[in-house]
């Protein structure tokens, strides 16, 4: 299916340079933020207290925030769950302070600000198990990306691997320096969509690869610019089909997913925008830097002439 039809092939690879150049600075910049401001970690990585309260009518977040604001408990979080009467409210450790006194005097200024407020359950996240998470979130995104390296090694071969790889954590570390230089909150949820990103990216890096191998059996006389330009120039119609699909999706949890699926979102949206530019523009030229040829992924025809000897036609 194709809504949008290009007559000419679009000169992608004569911009390369510049486009990489400002892919570097990108990178660098996130390295650079990461580095100095760290990310805002959530309760899920750092340990605390959850609380989950319930109304006998629709909650409302604003006098809810007011009444933890008195008791300066640092940075929390506020947000719907499951229904419009249940809060989730989400607290940093307190130094010198139990979870149990902590909930308990949120529990007491949310019943002077409401009576019908009422605790359904209260879990304590210690330091140790967001220690765990941690580490166990690093190890995820480590396999992950060993496995994307094996499979575009074994699909195509070793320059598509590592241009892929450095295209893919290139979305990876830019969306961490967003999450950095912002200081949004890091938590699971964010994680889950830094690994959905993760897979998001090489599938669009695969029909890229794919394609540009297609047109090296097709485009024999042509060059590896041309080859590439119009690998890039056929898919753009699916591009925009499938991540303007997705991205509209992805916008609407953004909009009307509340807090729960705010930064879930933000990061999704990040990395949309980000997968489209590194296939397009960190991907492919990286491979063809790396002096990729038609005869590293077309293998030689061949064909025996009148005397019966075998001969190999370009």
């Amino acid at each position: 299916m194709e809504f949008f039809r290009f007559k000419n092939d679009i000169p992608f690879m004569r911009h390369a340079l510049v486009f990489n150049i400002i892919s570097l600075i990108t990178f660098l910049a996130a390295i650079f933020f990461l580095a100095h401001r760290g990310l805002n970690f959530g309760v899920d990585f750092r340990g605390g207290t959850v609380i989950e309260v319930e109304y006998a009518q629709a909650a409302n977040f604003d006098h809810v925030r007011a009444a933890i604001d008195k008791l300066k408990v640092g940075e929390y979080s506020v947000q719907r769950f499951g229904n419009a009467q249940t809060a989730l409210i989400r607290l940093p450790l307190k130094e010198g302070e139990s979870s149990a006194k902590l909930s308990d005097d949120v529990m007491g200024v949310l019943k002077a600000d409401d009576p019908s407020a009422t605790q359904k359950r209260v879990e304590f996240v210690g330091p140790q198990v967001g220690k765990e998470l941690y580490q166990n979130g690093a190890l995820a995104l480590l396999l992950v990306v060993i496995g994307i390296v094996a499979y575009l090694a074994m699909r195509f071969e070793w320059r598509f691997a590592v241009s892929a790889i450095i295209a893919n954590l290139h979305d990876v570390v830019i969306i961490l320096g967003f999450f950095a230089f912002f200081q949004w909150e890091f938590s699971l949820p964010v994680l889950a969509a830094v690994l959905a990103v993760l897979g998001y990216s090489v599938n669009e890096s695969v029909v890229i690869a794919d394609r540009i191998r297609e047109n090296f059996r097709k485009m024999r006389k042509a060059t590896v610019v041309h080859v590439i330009d119009s690998a890039i120039t056929s898919t753009m119609s699916r591009t925009i089909i499938t991540h303007g699909s997705t991205q509209i999706m992805v916008t609407s949890m953004l909009i009307f997913g509340g807090e729960t699926l705010h930064y879930f979102a933000l990061a999704l949206s990040i990395g949309i925008l980000f997968g489209i530019y590194s296939s397009v523009l960190v991907l492919s030229p990286l491979v063809m830097w790396m002096g990729v040829s038609r005869e590293d992924l077309v293998k030689a025809d061949r064909k025996r002439d009148a005397s019966g000897a075998e001969k190999i036609l370009p």
